[in-house]
């Protein structure tokens, strides 16, 4: 059995790997913040080291939205329709200050945070925020899914369950 290799785990643990090296994004970039973002994506700061390399713009494609800028009142509809159609599970990092909390728009116009119509997981800070920052988020979000799904397997043990768990 020269050359041969084994590698056993479970099925959950399968999943939990692709699922945090295996992002695909959704830019919904509306300001200045896309363009930080745009330079998060490029050749400089390399995100597809973090499993980020596959920008989709299909919310049917996608399980992370980054929603990078000025959100209205007027596309509040269309941004939580888009948050609708991505499949389960889906993630929201908001990106910059307008999005995160109107920013210094205080205006009847402008929604004062995304998190009035979308679940927010991880908010990135800054009037624009740095690359560096929107890496650090995308970081943090992946330890939150960790968190998350160890906490779903404990729940699961307890109640039981111990559907895929056997070795793969």
């Amino acid at each position: 059995m020269i050359g041969e290799s084994w590698v056993t785990t479970t099925v959950d643990k399968l999943e939990e790997w692709g699922r945090n090296n295996s992002f695909w994004p959704l830019p919904f970039g509306t300001a200045c913040c896309a363009i930080e973002f745009m330079s998060v994506v490029s050749s400089h700061y390399d995100m597809a080291r973090f499993g980020y390399e596959v920008v989709r713009f299909s919310p049917r494609q996608s399980d992370v939205m980054i929603v990078a800028g000025t959100i209205t009142d007027k596309m509040a509809p269309t941004l939580k329709r888009i948050y609708d159609q991505m499949p389960d599970p889906k993630w929201v990092v908001s990106m910059g200050a307008c999005a995160c909390s109107g920013g210094f728009y205080r205006a009847y116009h402008v929604m004062q945070g995304i998190d009035e119509i979308v679940p927010v997981d991880v908010y990135v800070p800054g009037c624009p925020p740095t690359p560096e920052g929107l890496m650090y988020g995308i970081l943090q979000l992946k330890e939150k899914i960790k968190r998350d799904s160890k906490r779903r397997l404990k729940e699961k043990r307890a109640h039981g369950d111990d559907s895929g768990s056997a070795a793969a």
